[in-house]
């Protein structure tokens, strides 16, 4: 293991590390902040109105 760090330096590799976690990371919350269903901040949007099809009434027969 001490190999690999004869080829980086520590810090550097630490801080690039830290610096793409942290990106993804707030990539990560924005992309759930823009769905409907995890939106902590302002809660579940209700559902568009949607043209609900009528059914049929059953045929009477007599």
């Amino acid at each position: 293991m001490w190999r690999i760090w004869m080829l980086f330096d520590p810090r550097r590799a630490l801080v690039a590390l830290a610096t793409f976690l942290f990106v993804l990371a707030i990539l990560i919350h924005f992309i759930l902040l823009s769905s409907n269903k995890y939106n902590w901040i302002d809660g579940a949007r209700p559902a568009a109105a949607t043209a609900h099809q009528a059914a049929p009434l059953p045929s009477s027969s007599n």
